[in-house]
């Protein structure tokens, strides 16, 4: 496993300006993965997309922790929702050429 690819919660913490416990909430809704790398919490830097619209949604709209989820579960039906119409698109393209 490599260490490069994941980042400390105290990095994180400093740069969006919040408190560990703000994480520790996301990880026990199930928002986030945050795993011990060298006795330090780390997030993968894979997740920091949906890591920043979280804390923008908690910091600019005041949503809490349940909002969050909500909010983060419609925004993934609406990508699912996209592109399968992006695939049915495709598929009738077919029959009209």
């Amino acid at each position: 496993m490599s260490t490069e690819t994941y980042i400390p919660l105290e990095t994180l913490c400093t740069y969006y300006k919040v408190e560990t416990s703000f994480f520790q909430g996301l990880n026990d809704y199930g928002l986030i993965e945050i795993t011990t790398i060298e006795h330090a919490p780390c997030i993968h830097h894979n997740h920091i997309k949906n890591l920043e619209s979280m804390v923008r949604l908690h910091q600019d709209l005041h949503i809490n922790f349940e909002g969050i989820d909500t909010v983060m579960n419609l925004l993934q039906k609406i990508n699912s929702l996209q592109e399968e119409l992006i695939a049915t698109k495709n598929r009738l393209r077919i029959f009209e050429e």
